[in-house]
């Protein structure tokens, strides 16, 4: 005897359709991508603030204390997964530069790459939307890798 879809009792059919995980798997990684932009955004944020003041002023400490927090946060949170990307762009790029930590590259990092060979390059992690860009020399500037 053949079994159709018709003829299973509905409390034992899959709630979820094969698409329907995609779907909630698209969306679970976007909001990840959004938490990621946010930490970024945000540790940014918190060293322009600390760049404006002294370090003589009662605020520094604190300031830079919240800072070293949103930083260990990031890393926790997301610094594996930026972590793989650098390494691929290192890979492809930058073969003979060690990978650094993610935030490290908020400030840019100098790297050598035959590509551009004799000018100066420098590999940046920035924010809105979340990407690893190369700059070449002071006038150009190639995305290296989006966060999808």
């Amino acid at each position: 005897m053949a079994i159709s879809a018709d003829s299973i009792p509905s409390f034992a059919k899959p709630v979820f359709k094969f698409n329907d995980f995609f779907n909630l798997w698209g969306k679970i990684r976007n909001m990840d991508i959004q938490a990621l932009d946010k930490a970024l955004q945000e540790i940014v944020k918190k060293r322009s603030e600390l760049d404006k003041i002294n370090y003589n002023n009662p605020k520094y400490d604190d300031l830079e204390e919240q800072l070293h927090d949103l930083e260990d946060d990031f890393q926790l949170k997301h610094g594996e997964y930026l972590e793989d990307a650098l390494q691929d762009i290192h890979e492809e790029l930058c073969p003979d530069n060690d990978v650094l930590m993610p935030i490290a590259y908020l400030k840019g990092i100098p790297v050598e790459t035959e590509k551009y060979e004799g000018k100066d390059t420098v590999l940046f992690l920035e924010t809105n939307p979340v990407r690893i860009t190369l700059a070449i020399g002071k006038d150009k500037k190639e995305v290296v890798w989006t966060a999808k």
